[in-house]
């Protein structure tokens, strides 16, 4: 399974706005709640939720991967948003976040949640690529370099 798969254009978001790691949660909680019927935005915002008071999902350099597990999941769904202003996530580098990449996964997936994982913090590690996807102008140039980016790391 690649991250192609799971992300589909219309959840590559552009100029969210941000506030506070809360409000991006929520947002992209009630977001994906509507765009999958069988999701609840108030289950799937208090995984995630959860999920941060393990530890921040921010991995530096201004990148966040969100993720959880649902059972209401039956399959992973990823999102991918692009802040319209850079928010205090706690990232481990103390640094803003602006790029965040969203991962749902069902509970009982756990190579493919990790895999996932992995496809993702790769492709976002890379300085290139943030400089790239913070350049983008419009929704459609954003989903074409993410594409783009999923594509290559996927032919490595």
């Amino acid at each position: 399974m690649t991250l192609e798969t799971i992300l589909p254009p219309e959840r590559v978001l552009f100029d969210v706005p941000g506030g506070s790691k809360k409000r991006v949660l929520e947002f992209y909680s009630t977001f994906i709640a509507q765009n999958i019927p069988s999701l609840d935005s108030q289950e799937v915002f208090s995984r995630l939720i959860g999920r941060e008071r393990l530890g921040s999902t921010g991995i530096g350099n201004g990148v966040a991967i969100p993720h959880a597990r649902s059972p209401h999941c039956t399959a992973p769904i990823a999102g991918f948003l692009k802040l319209s202003e850079a928010i205090d996530f706690d990232a481990i580098d103390g640094d803003p976040v602006d790029l965040v990449f969203v991962l749902l996964v069902p509970e009982e997936a756990d190579d493919t949640h990790l895999s996932l994982l992995g496809q993702v913090a790769t492709i976002m590690n890379d300085a290139d690529t943030r400089q790239q996807l913070r350049k983008a102008t419009s929704q459609r140039e954003l989903l074409e370099l993410i594409t783009a980016k999923i594509r290559e790391q996927s032919a490595a």
